[in-house]
């Protein structure tokens, strides 16, 4: 989701750094898989996968059948958690709209300790259906976002991290967070024991070649890590989006929001509006294939930093 940002936000900039191309060293995986995912969630025949639709449904059995081929492990003996959210007040407070449904599908790979701590790597897979007779794929939104997020998995399935990676995708983001919110109230793991919260929402469309990081003003100890990827990561990552007023600030415009609220450190990778941003124009064959590989790149990177720095950034609980 992120509502309604534009071009001429790049005024707000709190950091930019240039990165350089990526090299050999680069973290290891699925080109095919990633691409072929995002194409897969953001076409027609899903129907925008709007919440409660048997499109997002379709959408769901994909996530699933990506989780159990990287082998992750269920979440409480099962992939979907199911939830209901709302009721949605009037002004009056009177009920507008009763409970909807939702579900949630989550994954976990364990760490080879037992450290007690939890990185929570998420993307919701929701959209918006249709409307008016026009279907609103949102390739971009989210799509890209969950075939990221599943990129990780699929590096920390041959990469045994050192503490438990939970992944996350979200239902019901484009109705008022309504899923990340459900995990928040029923949290599958203690909220003490979540470390940090990576949200990626929005990471094909970098039109201006800038991959945006927000959070660090609210977490100041991301700041050296996120300088650090920035040097090797082979987008433009910036830093910035999380302060001033209004729609200048990102914090509160995606699933983050709640692990934000809940006092649990969080960072948002997206990038800025685009022409197709919340249109039926947001397809599959808008997005440059290799910007965004180079994209999930750099937020794979930024995981795996996080997860090795996870105790760091738990310390900032209690700051």
């Amino acid at each position: 989701m992120r509502l309604g940002l534009g071009a001429a936000l790049c005024g707000v900039v709190v950091f930019g750094l240039t990165a350089c191309g990526s090299g050999s060293d680069a973290p290891g995986f699925n080109h095919g898989a990633t691409v072929g995912l995002t194409k897969a969630l953001s076409a027609d025949d899903l129907e925008g996968r709007g919440a409660g639709t048997e499109g997002n449904a379709a959408a769901r059995a994909l996530i699933v059948e990506r989780m159990k081929k990287l082998e992750l492990t269920p979440v409480l003996g099962r992939y979907e958690h199911a939830f209901t959210y709302g009721p949605f007040r009037t002004p009056e407070g009177e009920d507008a709209v009763p409970d909807k449904p939702g579900i949630n599908v989550m994954g976990v790979i364990r760490g080879s300790q037992r450290t007690g701590l939890v990185m929570v790597v998420t993307a919701h897979y929701d959209h918006l259906g249709i409307r008016e007779g026009e279907i609103y794929n949102g390739a971009d939104d989210n799509a890209s976002g969950v075939s990221g997020m599943l990129a990780i998995a699929d590096y920390f399935s041959r990469n045994q991290p050192t503490h438990d990676v939970l992944f996350v995708a979200f239902d019901a983001e484009e109705d008022g967070f309504g899923g990340a919110r459900a995990f928040i109230a029923e949290p599958p793991v203690p909220l003490s024991a979540m470390a940090f919260n990576l949200n990626l929402d929005m990471i094909a469309r970098g039109d201006n070649g800038i991959l945006w990081a927000s959070g660090a003003s609210h977490w100041p100890a991301l700041k050296p890590m996120i300088e650090e990827v920035a040097t090797v990561a082979p987008v433009t990552l910036s830093m910035g989006f999380d302060s001033g007023d209004g729609r200048a600030d990102w914090t509160l415009l995606s699933d983050h929001a709640v692990f934000f609220r809940a006092g649990i450190p969080h960072l948002y990778l997206g990038v800025e509006d685009h022409p197709d941003y919340h249109k039926p124009g947001d397809d599959f064959d808008k997005i440059d294939q290799d910007w965004f590989l180079d994209s999930v790149e750099t937020a794979l990177r930024l995981a795996i930093k996080a997860e090795e720095n996870l105790p760091d950034l738990y310390a900032m609980k209690a700051d």
